[in-house]
């Protein structure tokens, strides 16, 4: 087993590293449980971790996530989703590109209008069995046992579906949607209230997603995209004496898809206990939530619910 000290130096360097990258992809915010499958190791997804060409990020069923791209669009993960990156890079005359595959479950492409003016970028998005040209717009898609659907929320794209020609949507709220089963994709408008439900499904657990599941129809979809971002508390899952405990503790949570980290801390008499913390949480609720579930998934104490 990997000694305390040791790990922890591993550690520091491997977060030195990220921070001296020029990331294409980092991850901007994350609920847990979600993981980061890399070369056929899965590690549990945590914010600020650089992303790399051919990683797959997948999403629990209370999980969601945000990246960041390297041309500054967003791109939001609901629950129980798969997202694949490919062909991440930038290639002549400083083009971002990207390739960003989803087999199953929602997400929401976004990109902010400075972002959309600053840089070229030539990105396609599949969901499911749907592909759309992405140039500076903003999109809804999902994929599930009923369907592949793509949503425009704003701009222009080109869809292209293997039973059909390429089609363009310019009208906002509409969908290019493919059934399970249906000889070919049809294009249907949905409206705002519902739009900005699937929306909110991709959103991070901030006061916007809670505003919109109490009241889907109080906003449209360009309100879902403000992001109210916190991280003022955190999880104690336990404060053990020993580094084989927190090690094991430490092993437990990540192979769960939590981003704990180990806090030394002097004990009253000599040495060291060991905290193992869930840190980044944006809000009371979420980690009492959390908090509950941990519990009954861990089969630990209830953990305690933090502010800094």
């Amino acid at each position: 087993m990997l000694r305390l000290p040791a790990f922890l130096g591993l550690l520091a360097g491997g977060l030195l590293a990220q921070a001296a990258l020029a990331a294409d992809a980092v991850v901007d915010d994350v609920r847990l449980p979600a993981w980061l499958e890399r070369h056929g190791v899965h590690q549990a997804l945590q914010r600020g971790l650089v992303l790399q060409n051919r990683d797959r990020v997948v999403t629990g069923p209370q999980g969601s996530a945000q990246i960041l791209l390297g041309d500054g669009s967003m791109v939001g993960l609901a629950a129980d989703t798969q997202l694949e990156l490919n062909a991440l890079g930038v290639r002549e005359a400083e083009v971002f590109t990207a390739a960003i595959d989803v087999p199953r479950g929602a997400v929401h492409f976004s990109t902010p209008t400075v972002a959309r003016d600053n840089r070229q970028r030539a990105v396609n998005l599949r969901v499911g069995s749907i592909t759309a040209g992405i140039r500076g717009t903003d999109v809804w898609g999902k994929s599930d046992a009923e369907a592949d659907r793509i949503c425009l929320l704003e701009g222009i794209i080109v869809v292209l579906h293997p039973l059909q020609d390429a089609r363009q949507l310019s009208e906002t709220s509409s969908c290019y949607v493919a059934a399970r089963g249906a000889a070919a994709p049809i294009i249907e408008a949905v409206s705002n209230a519902r739009l900005a439900w699937w929306v909110a499904q991709t959103s991070p657990p901030t006061a916007m997603s809670r505003a919109v599941s109490a009241d889907p129809s109080a906003l449209a979809p360009r309100a879902v995209r403000q992001v109210v971002r916190g991280s003022r508390w955190s999880l104690e899952l336990a404060v053990v004496d020993s580094e084989a405990a927190a090690l094991s503790l430490y092993d437990r949570a990540r192979a769960a898809g939590y981003a704990v980290r180990i806090q030394p801390r002097a004990a009253a008499g000599a040495g060291y206990d060991y905290a193992v913390l869930l840190t980044y949480l944006s809000s009371q609720s979420e980690a009492a939530a959390l908090a509950a579930h941990l519990a009954q998934s861990l089969q630990v104490p209830r953990p305690l619910v933090l502010r800094h």
